[in-house]
């Protein structure tokens, strides 16, 4: 059953909006690289656009009524987004769930160290990656320093024309024949993913005997340049992440490569349709969370209570709240679990069965499960639920095509999905396909995030 190429059917005009469309996308992906610098765009937007803390919400006492637009943010690295509904709430949400953080470095707590004149970052890799691919490439650092005083320090390196850039060193092949022998995931340590960051010593003192120069000297320029002391990284969340930005891919720029694709290729264009719902017959939710790729733990994943508890408290203020209600509530709710799927790759066809692959350019994907092998840990939609939703989609002329992670046995992964399912709702995975999944430099097409902007808007009104 073959989908159509959605390029071959916009019009002129439509195609203008889908360009439009992905070069705001790539503008959000080139700034924000994690998961604090979504939420603290995300909320910026969501002010601009009338949205209120929940904060003030409950602070002022005020009752929330039919139309009314209120976000929480949680530990600033997680959020959720209500347009309220005409309809009692207990009736049901319409919840579009994405994650915003990405595979990447983390710094660890006492990362600093010299070795042979060079001063380096130790680090910790964050989710499911291929070890190799972080090699010989810039990066850049990107996170928050919490100073003993409560203050937070910014760091923002590497990413601006005039910073520098870091990065972590490969065998040269000259030398390589034994490494050239491991299996992939063995060719890069995990351990041996640390960052080279300078190698000119401080200058010596009279009468000073200073061990570890070149790091004296890196902790010299952090403190006059960035107001950081080595102990600061003790209570620090620093992500080591690729530097530049997102550009168009392809002759004909119908495609982006950039980091961080997965997932806020979805994340951006579910919040995207949560700020132009108005009024919505039950109320709408854009739940934004962190963790997903280190499975969804802590208070910040969708493990936590955030979502139930912030729920319980726009409850309250419109004056619905009960245990039973919030219960109800969250049974009778319809989610997308919005998370990227894969990319069928004509370089890699012995993965995939093409009858049930997805492929750019046709659209926003519907996975009725996830999981791997004998769909171990998945979600799997109900069918009068797919079939609802391909109800909203055709009558809303949304492009989208079905599809499951790779063959059978192949492998898998899974998403928030079964967590959202937990309370009862109805929920299906669905979202925007990706290349070169979880590298540090992914790819997608235009007209699938446009697509998936669409299905987002049509569900959150019919659904």
């Amino acid at each position: 059953m073959e989908r159509d190429l959605a390029w071959e059917k916009y019009t002129e005009d439509e195609k203008k909006s889908v360009f439009d469309f992905a070069e705001d996308y790539r503008k959000f992906i080139s700034d924000c690289k994690t998961e604090r610098e979504c939420v603290e765009r995300f909320t910026g937007l969501a002010l601009d656009a009338g949205f209120t803390d929940m904060k003030e919400v409950i602070g002022s006492g005020r009752k929330l009524q039919a139309g009314d637009k209120v976000f929480a943010v949680n530990r600033g690295k997680a959020m959720a987004l209500y347009v309220i509904g005409e309809e009692p709430m207990e009736t049901g949400m319409n919840i579009l769930g994405a994650h915003i953080d990405s595979p990447r470095l983390d710094l660890k707590q006492n990362p600093m160290y010299e070795d042979t004149g060079l001063a380096m970052l130790d680090t910790h890799y964050y989710g499911g990656v291929k070890k190799y691919q972080w090699v010989t490439l810039p990066l850049a650092l990107h996170g928050v320093i919490a100073k003993k005083d409560g203050t937070l320090v910014k760091v923002n390196i590497g990413d601006k024309p005039e910073d520098p850039v870091f990065g972590v060193s490969d065998l040269l092949i000259h030398l390589a024949a034994d490494q050239l022998e491991k299996k992939g995931n063995k060719v890069i340590e995990g351990e041996n993913l640390d960052v080279l960051i300078g190698s000119i010593p401080a200058e010596k003192k009279d009468g000073e005997d200073v061990k570890e120069r070149v790091k004296a000297n890196i902790l010299e320029i952090l403190a006059k340049q960035y107001q950081i002391e080595e102990e600061d990284f003790l209570s620090a969340e620093i992500e080591v992440v690729p530097a530049g930005m997102a550009r168009d891919y392809g002759f004909d720029r119908s495609m982006i490569m950039g980091y961080g694709h997965d997932d806020r290729v979805c994340a951006y264009p579910s919040f995207e349709a949560i700020l132009k719902t108005d009024r919505p017959r039950q109320t709408s939710v854009c739940l934004l969370v962190d963790k997903e790729e280190i499975g969804s733990v802590g208070a910040t994943g969708m493990h936590s209570r955030f979502f139930e508890n912030m729920t319980a408290e726009v409850m309250e203020a419109a004056g619905q709240y009960s245990e039973l209600a919030l219960r109800r509530a969250l049974g009778n709710s319809k989610v997308l679990s919005s998370d990227v799927s894969a990319a069928f790759d004509p370089n890699y066809p012995a993965v995939m069965e093409k009858k049930n692959a997805a492929y750019f350019g046709k659209g926003m994907v519907f996975n009725k499960y996830t999981g791997s092998r004998g769909k171990s840990g998945s979600n799997d939609a109900n069918a009068e639920y797919v079939g609802r939703l391909r109800d909203i989609m055709d009558k809303n002329h949304v492009f989208f095509q079905t599809s499951e992670l790779g063959k059978v046995d192949q492998g898998g992964g899974g998403t928030i999905a079964y967590i959202l399912a937990n309370y009862g709702m109805e929920v299906i995975d669905s979202g925007v396909a990706v290349l070169n999944m979880h590298a540090p430099w992914e790819i997608i097409s235009k007209a699938d995030i446009y697509e998936a902007y669409k299905g987002y808007l049509a569900f959150l009104k019919e659904a």
